[in-house]
């Protein structure tokens, strides 16, 4: 565990030192995002528009998240186990892109449709059975959804046949 807390004030030095704009933490057995990042990352939050935490062993994200980083674009929360996300995710209002692939979500993160941004959304390989198509068709800018390997209802899956504005992969293509 001591080398994963290494290895993860390794890469906030990097991104602090170098002026970086994007913050990897993936593959670091997260089990949480640690409380003193926010701390350290007090005065470059702003400058950091993509974060990646995939592959780790998160099961939440705090709220504190998305108003620390408030200037995110991308975020990449595949590979964890989340099962939602905090309210506040909404008011990211620059986050084009989300990860959320291989988590524990059973419902679709709703909130995910007040982000007038987004363009890109990946939720394969959850457990969601149900997609507010019309709530999706309402989002100007999203041009992809990524539902493979969920068990769609099968109205959902009527739902999703094109054509729509958006990009869709789903459950019943190879």
């Amino acid at each position: 565990m001591a080398e994963a807390v290494a290895n993860v004030v390794r890469r906030i030095h990097a991104v602090m030192e170098d002026g970086k704009d994007s913050l990897d933490l993936s593959n670091c057995q997260l089990t949480s995002f640690p409380e003193g990042v926010f701390q350290l990352l007090r005065g470059v939050s702003d400058n950091i528009h993509v974060v990646s935490l995939a592959n780790n062993e998160m099961k939440a994200i705090s709220s504190k998240f998305f108003s620390t980083f408030t200037q995110l674009k991308e975020v990449d929360l595949q590979g964890n186990f989340l099962t939602k996300l905090p309210d506040n995710v909404a008011e990211l209002q620059h986050l084009t892109a989300i990860n959320l692939a291989n988590n524990s979500f059973s419902a679709f993160p709703d909130k995910l449709t007040e982000i007038a941004t987004l363009e890109r959304i990946n939720l394969e390989g959850n457990r969601i059975a149900e997609i507010p198509v019309e709530k999706l068709s309402d989002m100007a800018a999203l041009k992809w959804l990524n539902v493979r390997s969920n068990p769609l209802s099968s109205s959902t899956q009527t739902a999703l046949q094109p054509p729509h504005k958006f990009d869709v992969l789903s459950a019943n293509e190879p």
